[in-house]
């Protein structure tokens, strides 16, 4: 469906060439000549924001700093030139941090627009998130170091031997700009103390001194295999920066260093050099660099090799494709912009409309790249923005929309009309309108979909010689609503009222696809998905089962309702293959039917086969699933085992597990925790309990203060235990409490304010110990800081899911939110 037909095309080009096209060529009514930049700067350092529009006189220019406008004063305010300029940059806490994102806007008679956003970010750099750590290797091996720290700017990373500096390269050391200290060939002499030193413009730190101790090499060397010690990581590099992949490896021989990409491409030499004894370096990264690159460590003159590998993922910031173009449009026209961009990750599309962000309405429609404005107003008239954005950037690109008024315009037609034809076609026709229709030389026909959101609105435009038009490139069974608009040289007519009509139905476009399993050797269990409309093409009232034995060609028929979507055949032979197909039908009549399906039905013994057992699984931690089953009651066999087949989604199916005829349950342990997928999954129950410490009662005055959250502890499984039992011995008084409120002889109410834990994981297992203050309140509603804490403690399985448990409160007016776990 293409929102303009074809075969309407040269009718709308005729049609057009009556608008005026001043303005729609080019845009310098408004335009920036400097836009502001990212921009890193020292506390109490002065910052200039460039900003200078070109355009009619007179422009107005204004600031806003994360989106809400910035007011000026002694220290921030716009130079002569209406650059922003700060004497000196602060960067205390909340909205006094002059850190943020900041744009400017251009105004004069003919719109608003927006410039591109600049980041100002102050220097800093934290502690060391990973600090070395103290080895003991073999004389003649190798030794590795390695730290990380978070620091803007990016910090340079050197590493000191007994406080002396030591050199990036040598033939033995290697430092790598990630924070890794590589020393090859170990001797004695270089047992001793290592740290490392990160300086920006900020700062410069030292990590904690790391011991290296070298133990003497024992007699002859025996060969040993190639091992990869420190291997390279998956790691995402934006364009034009340097892709770093380390390859530490040892071995005796030792071994030899080579690389290579998974698809087989070549290497790219000119951007690529080894750092070192095999660690990869690319500079200036481009999207051909992406893929996955594989270090091989060999003994030489063997086949004996091992082989690590990893990921680069280029990113790239937003650049467009397409720009949107000015358009002129007469008043209760249309006008569309289209706008696409390209990064990585794939950019966001934003629309503004001077300087302000478009929401859709009953008039303006956002369909991923495009912005369509219906029965245009004279409010339309305006400068329109599209932003593309992802991580790494924003890029902007404007248009002009010039509304044309006509006073004279045609009333809008009438008696609108729609008949069904077909299941993709409907007939519109409606009458001319009542005034100027003499001057009417085009309408234009516009439907969509009447259900759903954000529905795309198509036009056909037909000449004036015609007041009825079919529109056949229709969805089955759909309902569809229409208007007409009438078109003279200058200027459109109000749309029409509305119509809304369906299509009919048509038969499937194709059958569900089935399952088949044998729950004893003479059925066969059929199962099936219900189609989706867009298939279905209606309202599916039956469906046609079909099975045959592969050696006999006489089919078997069985009609079921449509709202089933199983059906069990039985009194079938045994250890016999049975093909299969189903086929749906509409009102209108039957579908293509499935290809056939082949299963063998199990054979028979002369013990009776069992039913299959009704099995429940427990994820007990990450890694980790407990399976339990019992046999159903109708189930009379005798059995000699089990076996257990459990995969990882997308993964071939292993061995199954042979388990005795004893066994009801079974612990599965080493599984993937990403993406764990087994045949059947159960609800898992969730408890939550909260612990109230009522011995603070003593220290409670008839007064009260906002709960405030201090700290949230994660404990892993195995203290679990503790901690209840700990909470029963400390505080024999605690138990559970539901009531907002609890009363108290003296006439004070011991309040819990409202607080929230969100948790948000994959299949974890945790406790969790939030601390919140205790608080008194009275009648008089006086407050003070009791000091004495509260324990809401939470256990339980996260699956997929996010869990929100509320405490309830005194106040909706204090709510405080509680701990997030990603």
């Amino acid at each position: 469906m293409a929102p303009l037909k074809g075969k309407s095309y040269q009718r709308l080009l005729l049609f057009a060439i009556f608008l005026p096209i001043s303005g729609v060529l080019s845009f310098s009514e408004l335009f920036f000549v400097k836009e502001p930049h990212d921009v890193t700067a020292m506390r109490k350092e002065a910052v200039i924001l460039d900003c200078q529009a070109r355009g009619e006189a007179p422009i107005d220019i204004r600031w806003l700093r994360n989106g809400v406008r910035l007011v000026e004063n002694e220290r921030v305010y716009l130079l002569s030139n209406s650059s922003l300029f700060i004497s000196e940059v602060e960067s205390r806490r909340g909205d006094k941090s002059d850190e943020g994102c900041y744009q400017c806007l251009a105004q004069n008679k003919y719109g608003t627009i927006l410039s591109q956003k600049a980041h100002l970010t102050i220097a800093s750099m934290s502690s060391f998130a990973l600090q070395p750590t103290s080895v003991v290797v073999t004389e003649g091996s190798v030794a590795r170091f390695s730290c990380k720290i978070s620091a803007h700017p990016p910090p340079i990373i050197i590493w000191e031997f007994n406080r002396v500096t030591l050199p990036l390269s040598t033939d033995r050391i290697t430092v790598l700009p990630s924070g890794v200290l590589q020393i090859q060939g170990v001797q004695q002499t270089d047992a001793g103390h290592y740290r490392c030193v990160a300086t920006n413009i900020a700062s410069r730190r030292r990590s904690i001194e790391a011991t290296l101790t070298v133990t003497p090499a024992p007699g002859p060397m025996l060969p040993q295999r190639p091992r990869i010690i420190a291997g390279p990581q998956n790691i995402s590099v934006s364009l034009h920066q340097s892709a770093i992949l380390e390859c530490l490896a040892t071995g005796n021989p030792r071994p030899l260093i080579s690389w290579s990409r998974a698809d087989s491409k070549s290497i790219d030499v000119y951007n690529t050099k080894v750092l070192g004894n095999g660690n990869l370096i690319i500079a200036d990264i481009k999207p051909q660099h992406g893929g996955v690159y594989m270090c091989r460590a060999t003994t030489p003159g063997t086949r004996n090799y091992t082989v690590a590998s990893a990921n680069i993922t280029v990113l790239a910031p937003p650049s467009f494709v397409e720009w949107p173009e000015s358009l002129t449009r007469p008043r209760a026209g249309t006008a569309r912009f289209v706008c696409q961009a390209e990064g990585a990750p794939a950019p966001q599309i934003t629309w503004f409309k001077n300087g302000e962000k478009v929401h859709s309405n009953g008039r303006i429609k956002m369909y991923h790249s495009k912005l369509v404005i219906n029965q245009i107003i004279l409010e339309d008239d305006a400068i329109y923005q599209c932003q593309a954005e992802n991580g790494l950037g924003s890029v902007l690109s404007m248009a002009r929309l010039i509304v044309v008024m006509s006073e004279d315009r045609p009333s809008a037609p009438r008696n609108i009309q729609a008949d069904t034809v077909s299941s993709s076609a409907i007939l519109l026709a409606w009458e001319r309108p009542q005034y100027n229709s003499d001057k009417v030389i085009a309408y234009s026909v516009h439907y969509m979909k009447a259900e759903g959101l954000n529905n795309e609105e198509y036009q056909v435009v037909i000449g004036n010689d015609t007041t009825r038009y079919i529109i056949d490139d229709l969805e089955p069974a759909r309902n569809y609503t229409f208007y007409v608009v009438a078109y003279m040289p200058m200027g459109a007519s109000r749309m029409s009222d509305h119509v809304f009509q369906h299509t009919l139905e048509d038969v499937p476009l194709q059958a569900p696809e089935i399952s088949l399993t044998s729950r004893s050797p003479t059925d066969i269990q059929v199962s099936w998905q219900p189609l989706p409309l867009k298939l279905s093409r209606g309202r599916v009232s039956n469906y046609r089962l079909s099975y045959r034995t592969s050696s006999e060609s006489a089919v078997s028929q069985i009609e079921l309702p449509g709202e089933k979507t199983h059906h069990l055949l039985e009194n079938l032979q045994p250890d016999t293959i049975y093909l299969l197909r189903l086929v749906a039908a509409t009102s209108v009549g039957w579908g293509e039917q499935s290809a056939w399906t082949s299963h063998r039905t199990p054979k028979a013994s002369s013990a009776q086969v069992p039913l299959a057992p009704e099995l429940y699984l427990e994820p007990l931690n990450c890694t980790t699933i407990s399976a339990r089953w019992h046999l159903t009651p109708r189930n009379s066999a005798s059995v000699r085992g089990y076996k257990l087949f459990y995969h990882e989604e997308s993964q071939p199916e292993s061995a199954p597990l042979q388990l005795q005829a004893s066994a009801h349950k079974h612990t599965i342990e080493g599984l993937d925790s990403c993406g764990l997928c087994v045949k059947k999954k159960k609800a898992v129950q969730w408890r939550l309990i909260y612990h109230l410490f009522y011995d603070c009662f003593e220290q409670c005055s008839s007064r009260s203060t906002e709960i405030k959250e201090s700290h949230c502890v994660w404990l892993p499984e195995p203290q679990r235990g503790f901690i209840s039992q700990y909470l029963k011995e400390m505080h024999p008084l605690a138990n559970g409490v539901d009531a907002q409120t609890m009363g108290r002889s003296d006439d004070s109410l011991l309040l819990l304010r409202a607080a929230t834990l969100r948790l948000e994981v994959s299949i974890v297992e945790a406790t969790v110990i939030c601390v919140y203050e205790l608080i008194c309140a009275s009648e008089a509603n006086r407050e003070d800081v009791v000091g004495r804490m509260i324990d809401a403690v939470v256990w339980g399985f996260l699956q997929d899911l996010t869990f929100t448990a509320p405490i309830q409160g005194f106040s909706q007016q204090n709510q405080t939110s509680g701990a997030n776990r990603n």
